[in-house]
């Protein structure tokens, strides 16, 4: 982050009337605001997203909804805010140019592992009405294969044993509910905002065995009381890059420590089961309200997510920086277009409304925009939790009708090849992932030979299940594109899958 320049005035509420955009009041009496809403993980991708649905809202007269913020892990973003009376600013970065506005729906944000008893304390206040949580693949503390609690999970086992000082989502969510619960009070509604296959289901599911675990009549409660509505959210928001702390005293001439960055499109589908229906009118804002979310979830899933990870394993070691240096890549571009038309959409069930092929051709306008610079290496993040939905899921349904899914082999191949620690010039890869440590130790027991690598790596049992290892068709055509890329590299084995049946 740069440092502070003193000569420009720092966003807050007492330098709005000096912003060049907007007027020194909101649309909005933001002294009306009660906190209503709880966030957990309040990443870039919430203030981007479901805090810009509740903000349209806000300034289309509906209501009093306001948001308190929580970081389960770190204070920083709690310390960039806090100056700025946690007011922050958002650019939409189109091709022809950024659009700023200053957000206000925020309230306040508080820091688990600083106070775990304030955010216990307002998760269990009456006036909180939903929950909502986008804590990435990881906070679940699940196992991603068979979608169930990992109660050897450090975390998991901590909130067992300390229940009143939770670490993780799951933990804090139960104990809350149970606070609730003793108070005789009723729940709120859990809605998560993750890129997770059945993401309400299986939070429910998560958050059942937990309980069950701490108290089995706490456990029947939240079954029978506690809605856990599904969704599925899409926007594209990199990370903070250089400039962009600049950018914004351009746009603003406020300087703002914790703004956020995004592409135009913007899309929420949430299933309509809240507490008594309490929730904000989000159908105002666009919010999609549907009867069921997994033809949306699978569509984004396996043509968005999955494409990414695909760009981002084979765009890495093929020397790219960005989605948008990827597509701009001929190449890659023939890549992911045959990646949707011959491995994805031929076994996927389209929405309502929604024609697979015109989505294919808005994914590809949405990742050749020039203005948003989303890193490879962000996406690459936290592989292990990510495949089982993103690719595992399409490579198992094309087993099933027994059609060739040599484009996703390759992906996977690509993540073994990422994970492995070491890109084709010989580099060392910084590899985050919560497996990572395992990862590399079953590469190195598999010794230089790619096919034992590849059986060390679908061995492990959390990422691939039992099918996947079993399986002779799966195995060879991975293992053929892990031996080409080990072989050739990233760039001839993409164009030897590409250039066929185009």
């Amino acid at each position: 982050m740069a440092d502070l320049d003193t000569s420009i005035p720092r966003l807050s509420v007492a330098t709005l009337g000096s912003a060049r955009i907007g007027t020194a009041k909101f649309s909005y009496d933001r002294r009306r605001l009660r906190p209503r809403i709880v966030h957990l993980g309040l990443g870039a991708f919430f203030r981007a997203h479901g805090a810009l649905f509740t903000e349209d809202v806000l300034v289309d007269g509906g209501g009093d909804w306001g948001i308190i913020g929580a970081s389960l892990k770190r204070p920083e973003q709690r310390n960039r805010l806090v100056p700025q009376d946690y007011l922050y600013t958002t650019v939409e970065n189109a091709p022809n140019g950024q659009k700023a506005r200053i957000v206000g729906c925020l309230l306040n944000v508080l820091v688990g592992p600083e106070n775990p008893e304030a955010l216990l304390a307002r998760l269990a206040d009456r006036e909180t009405a939903i929950v909502t949580l986008s804590v990435t693949e990881k906070g679940y503390n699940h196992d991603p294969a068979s979608g169930h609690l990992n109660a050897d999970s450090p975390e998991i086992r901590h909130d067992l044993e300390h229940a009143d000082v939770p670490q993780s989502a799951i933990g804090l969510i139960t104990a809350a509910l149970a606070r609730r619960k003793a108070a005789g009070l009723a729940p709120f509604t859990v809605a998560t905002c993750d890129n997770l296959p059945n993401n309400g289901v299986l939070l429910a599911r998560l958050v059942h065995q937990f309980a069950s675990l701490r108290d089995e009549k706490l456990a029947a409660w939240i079954e029978r009381t506690v809605p856990f509505p599904s969704s599925m959210v899409d926007r594209i928001v990199p990370a903070e890059a250089p400039g962009d702390l600049s950018l914004i005293e351009q746009l603003t001439g406020l300087h703002d420590a914790a703004p956020v960055m995004h592409e135009p499109f913007r899309q929420w589908a949430l299933e309509d089961r809240f507490i008594d229906g309490v929730r904000p009118p989000w159908e105002r804002a666009g919010v999609q309200f549907v009867a069921d979310i997994a033809p949306f979830e699978h569509a984004k899933l396996r043509m968005l997510n999955a494409s990414h990870s695909a760009l981002a394993y084979l765009g890495y070691l093929a020397g790219h920086e960005t989605i948008f240096d990827a597509v701009s890549d001929d190449l890659f571009a023939r890549f992911v277009k045959r990646f949707w038309r011959d491995d994805v959409i031929p076994i996927l069930s389209a929405p309502p409304g929604l024609d697979l092929e015109h989505y294919a051709d808005q994914l590809f306008e949405r990742y050749n925009n020039p203005a948003i610079r989303h890193r490879l290496w962000q996406i690459a993040m936290d592989g292990s939790q990510k495949l089982p939905p993103r690719l595992l899921s399409t490579a198992r349904d094309n087993l099933k009708q027994k059609r060739p899914f040599e484009l996703v082999a390759l992906a996977v191949a690509g993540w073994m090849r990422y994970v492995s620690g070491m890109d084709e010039t010989g580099g060392t890869i910084d590899v985050r992932d919560p497996l990572a440590a395992l990862l590399r130790e079953r590469i190195d027991a598999a010794g230089p030979d790619p096919m034992s690598q590849v059986r060390a790596l679908v061995g492990v049992e959390a990422i691939f299940g039992k099918d996947l290892p079993a399986s002779e068709a799966f195995m060879t055509v991975v293992t053929t594109a892990y031996e080409e890329l080990a072989r050739e590299g990233a760039r001839k084995a993409i164009a030897d899958r590409s250039s066929s049946r185009l």
